[in-house]
């Protein structure tokens, strides 16, 4: 378990710098490319990612939480990953002509076509990438992803650039999954075999259908919005959706991804060590809590007051109408983030089909109430995702209670530090929506350096002033790192 922090500080460092590259990209080709084009990328991104969520076919989770691998079931792993990928590549380039014709998108259908290139590709990386999470080594996966970002967002400015319009995002795309490849090729771990194996095939694939079917439910819930808008609405509001979603996701890509690549493979090796006990695991779920209350809750109260300057300074005005969008999905999100762990604790002590029952009911009640809120236009859609992230939120709460034993008074009692300290933060985050409209892009910058350095400053004060648990993580960081360097520096001075 000595590689647990060191692996945290990879995944973060990946996550913020995969953030950063994305966000330069997004923000010049949003100045490059209008929101119809880029709402046709979105649209065809949307309807892969669908068929990712069965590409993968649970081959990570089965290696990740796998007790004992050979090498036969590692080639039966990878006999599974090419199977279904190539299957469905196959499929997403059949499917790209009805596709086409049912959103009256000609051009959707060369997007689909070549988007459908990245299954051929992926699973030569898949078995890699699984493996290196097992073994926690999150240096190599850092530089994998990082490839794959700075390729991805050089090849979109500059076709885009060219003129290439909405094709830009995909042969970037294309460009950004190759260097994924080629990268993981060079740091796959020894051993891993290169042909796949049908031997032991019928346990992946078992395994795989239950994971598989409950992640392709709630990708399906997650995807059904765009799905909705794009058909009954238009491709711009598409796009404005899209646009307040990936500022609304910014806390999970650079928090939540970072922490659950390595929550989840800790707590299987936890199990496969026999060290995990249900009062343990527990314990450790509600401190988790603590730390992501602590960290979600002022962002998501910092975004609903600077939604508007945000919009405009990373987007310009032609976005705007996406702030109020942003304003009503808030709440729903801080509320989920008592709960964004839920599926690896439930993973790890063999509780999948608790899970896959989470996801489905979650993604159905979300569809209806999202294709009963389109007709009446985006903040009904973004009200319904609201309310059905909170529906969520409620079953995450029954099974916890159901089978961890976590009720609502050990919930409250994690969370009361990270509620004072949200109310900490809020004066300099409340005082953005003081701001008068029509500030122009240097004072929008200006107003946000200067609430959030506040808000900053302010929630430091507030984990030291509370003794929140994460002060004290970050204090024992510190400790660690600044006395390592300490002594190594000191060998470097000359005897006297």
């Amino acid at each position: 378990m000595t590689a647990v922090l060191p692996s945290l500080l990879f995944s973060f460092a990946e996550k913020y710098a995969v953030l950063l590259v994305g966000m330069a990209a997004s923000m010049l080709l949003s100045r490059l490319l209008s929101p119809a084009e880029v709402g046709l990328y979105a649209l065809g991104a949307v309807l892969v990612t669908l068929a990712q969520v069965v590409r993968d076919f649970g081959v990570g989770q089965y290696l990740i939480q796998e007790k004992k691998l050979d090498r036969q079931k590692l080639r039966a792993a990878l006999a599974a990953s090419m199977l279904v990928a190539w299957t469905l590549a196959l499929l997403v380039c059949l499917a790209s002509f009805p596709l086409a014709a049912w959103y009256r998108e000609v051009r959707l259908r060369s997007v689909l076509q070549l988007l459908s290139i990245n299954f051929f590709l992926l699973p030569f990386a898949a078995v890699t990438l699984a493996m290196l999470r097992r073994q926690l080594r999150f240096r190599a996966i850092f530089a994998i992803n990082v490839a794959n970002a700075v390729v991805n967002m050089l090849v979109a400015v500059g076709l885009a650039l060219l003129g290439y319009s909405a094709l830009s995002l995909v042969w970037a795309a294309l460009a950004g999954n190759l260097a994924s490849v080629l990268m993981s090729l060079l740091l796959r771990p020894p051993g891993l075999p290169w042909l796949p194996a049908f031997k032991g095939l019928r346990a992946v694939l078992g395994f795989g259908a239950l994971s598989s079917g409950g992640s392709l439910l709630d990708e399906a819930g997650v995807a059904a919005p765009e799905l909705v808008i794009g058909k009954l609405l238009d491709l711009s509001s598409l796009a404005l959706f899209g646009k307040a979603q990936s500022v609304l996701n910014l806390f999970n890509q650079a928090i939540t991804s970072a922490v659950s690549p390595v929550i989840f493979p800790l707590f299987a090796a936890c199990e496969r060590e026999s060290e995990a006990e249900q009062g343990h695991s527990k314990t450790m779920y509600l401190r988790t809590v603590s730390y992501m209350t602590a960290l979600a809750w002022p962002f998501f109260l910092f975004l609903a007051c600077a939604a508007t300057p945000l919009i405009k300074l990373l987007y310009g005005e032609q976005w705007l109408a996406s702030a109020s969008l942003i304003r009503i999905m808030c709440l729903p999100c801080a509320v989920y983030s008592m709960f964004s762990m839920v599926r690896h604790l439930l993973v790890a002590s063999g509780q999948l089909r608790a899970q896959v029952r989470i996801d489905g009911w979650s993604a159905l009640v979300k569809v209806a109430l999202v294709l009963m809120a389109a007709p009446l236009g985006l903040q009904a859609v973004a009200g319904a995702v609201a309310a059905s992230l909170l529906w969520r939120s409620w079953l995450s709460y029954r099974c916890l209670q159901r089978l961890q034993g976590i009720n609502g008074a050990a919930l409250v009692a994690s969370v009361r530090k990270s509620l004072a300290l949200c109310l900490i933060c809020s004066p300099a985050s409340l005082a953005m929506l003081l701001l008068p409209p029509g500030l122009s892009t240097l004072h929008c910058l200006l107003a946000l350096a200067g609430a959030g350095l506040a808000t900053l400053l302010c929630w430091l004060a507030g984990l030291l002033g509370l003794k929140h648990a994460l002060m004290t993580e970050l204090l024992q960081l510190k400790q660690k790192y600044v006395g390592r360097a300490k002594p190594a520096a000191s060998k470097g001075e000359p005897c006297v």
